[in-house]
């Protein structure tokens, strides 16, 4: 990546990168990928109660983000009470592979990370 080569000369590509990064980055759209994935299709009250700092306002928000981005389907139950039910695509799931790389990352470099923040702490 230093040197240019995942760069590509389409500025559809770049546009949709910077959208996703935008978007995906957000701190709750990481965490609903990652309870999909690890727990499968979930009612939204389910991925609620997994996800308890998450207010309702924003786990709509952030499902409707996901739904329209094509990375999880929502199937809506006629039942009383309604019941929906949100599940990850094959595409959400590839995007959910694509970053457990961070994931490792952050774990093989968790200390340097630690003593790099204390360092830079310590001088200010």
């Amino acid at each position: 990546m230093g040197n240019g080569e995942w760069h590509n000369a389409d500025p559809r590509v770049d546009a949709l990168v910077y959208d996703l990064i935008g978007a995906v980055a957000d701190k709750w759209t990481m965490i609903v990928l990652e309870t999909l994935d690890e727990r499968g299709e979930m009612r939204f009250t389910e991925i609620s109660r997994a996800i308890p700092d998450i207010s309702q306002k924003m786990l709509t928000q952030t499902l409707r983000r996901m739904e329209r981005d094509g990375f999880v389907t929502r199937k809506v139950h006629a039942v009383v009470p309604p019941r929906v039910d949100y599940r990850l695509t094959p595409l959400g799931e590839s995007l959910g592979e694509a970053f457990c790389g961070v994931w490792i990352w952050a774990e093989a470099h968790l200390d340097k990370v630690a003593k790099a923040r204390e360092a830079f702490d310590g001088r200010a």
